[in-house]
């Protein structure tokens, strides 16, 4: 029963203990977001970054998207479970079925949102600023994320995503209860050195920490 306790208490806790705390944005860096809707969140890169000659779009290996996407600037990242971005098809609000469902160990996908414009700094959006040291490390982090087919090329999930914008693609690890899609991203940015907390499975503790670094 102690022991219960005692990982509770660090599993929710964990929110409030920061890591990286000498991280400290660099004035003129690359912008990188923290976005969120509420529940979920997901990390926003430039889709083409020239310091650290970064283009993200040949990288998913999608006929016609260069065409389609090629004079949008940004391009989110957002990682979960599979069954739950299912049951999220056609606006659909998952029911308590699918939240049980993602709560035990299942496969996973990451969510391609293509943005024309940077996400703008708000209640649910953080920017952040990172040295192209940094910036490489968070998107050789991203890659990595996908689960390859057998020539190591991104694997393009279902015809489509919610919207016209958005795609799904296969990726690595296992979602559930206590690997959720803001720990993913928590787990990224301190890799990559941003300061973050040490364990953030709900959205609002990932924008409260990066908020802070403005009151630094």
């Amino acid at each position: 029963m102690q022991a219960a306790v005692a990982f509770l208490v660090l599993f929710l806790g964990g929110a409030l203990i920061p890591v990286n705390r000498q991280f400290r944005p660099a004035p003129d860096g690359i912008p990188v977001f923290v976005v969120s809707n509420g529940w979920h969140t997901s990390l926003v890169l430039p889709l083409r970054e020239s310091r650290t000659h970064t283009f993200w779009l040949p990288a998913f290996n999608q006929p016609g998207w260069e065409a389609t996407f090629g004079t949008y600037r940004y391009v989110a990242f957002g990682w979960g479970s599979e069954k739950f971005f299912r049951a999220s098809y056609g606006g659909r609000l998952p029911g308590p079925g699918a939240f049980a469902r993602a709560l035990v160990p299942g496969p996973t996908l990451l969510n391609v949102d293509f943005y024309r414009q940077a996400p703008r700094p708000g209640r649910r959006a953080v920017q952040l600023r990172l040295t192209p040291d940094e910036y490489r490390v968070l998107a050789g982090q991203l890659t990595q994320a996908f689960a390859p087919d057998s020539l190591g090329r991104f694997q393009r999930y279902h015809a489509a995503g919610y919207t016209a914008e958005d795609f799904f693609f296969r990726a690595r690890g296992r979602y559930h209860a206590l690997r959720t899609c803001n720990d993913w991203t928590t787990r990224l940015l301190r890799r990559t050195g941003v300061r973050t907390a040490l364990k953030t499975p709900l959205a609002g503790p990932v924008l409260t920490q990066l908020r802070r670094l403005k009151e630094q």
